[in-house]
């Protein structure tokens, strides 16, 4: 259930499954969705392995990790923002593909949140390997970002069928404006 609440509700990456639906359709923003459940299950497999220890353990790691999170997520807003996005651009627009939104999720602080939550409640020393523990981690939370996230891409690829003109620029500027004031998690 945590998996799949985590995974559903609003963040940085579900902004960018829906920006990637609203610009290329559910096809298109397939490898989107592919790059975001992957990312964040093989997220869920290291950092419980020690990789979240080590960067939240040294200053100078996080750090530059916050800030170019949060430089990235600025120039993301800023492409979301100020693309019209308009139908007849469905079939060149280019949204964020599979190795983009792999990546993402290092530099996602919901990422980070979520994964540090689920393995300081759900992993325990006394339920067997930390490689198993870690594997069934990601595993899980990959199969629940699947269909979770997809609502978000669904979600994109209708816009532009409900929102045309002036209401589907108000809505790129609104996901940019979203997706830029998340950064506040990053840098606070």
């Amino acid at each position: 259930m945590f998996a799949v609440v985590a995974a559903v509700t609003p963040g940085p990456s579900n902004i960018m499954l829906t920006v990637a639906g609203a610009r290329a359709g559910v096809l298109g923003g397939l490898p989107c969705l592919a790059g975001v459940t992957v990312g964040m299950g093989a997220m869920m497999f290291v950092v419980p392995l020690g990789l979240g220890g080590l960067v939240l353990g040294h200053p100078a790691v996080l750090a530059g990790l916050h800030w170019g999170g949060a430089a990235f997520l600025l120039w993301l807003s800023w492409k979301i923002a100020s693309s019209s996005g308009g139908i007849e651009q469905a079939g060149e627009a280019d949204p964020v593909g599979f190795l983009g939104a792999v990546a993402f999720q290092w530099v996602n602080p919901k990422s980070w949140l979520v994964t540090a939550s689920a393995a300081s409640t759900f992993l325990s020393a006394a339920a067997g390997s930390p490689l198993a523990q870690a594997a069934w981690l990601g595993g899980l939370f990959a199969l629940a970002a699947l269909p979770a996230c997809f609502v978000w891409l669904a979600f994109g690829a209708a816009v532009p069928h409900l929102l045309r003109g002036t209401r589907l620029r108000v809505f790129n500027v609104a996901m940019g404006l979203l997706l830029a004031l998340s950064i506040a998690l990053i840098v606070r």
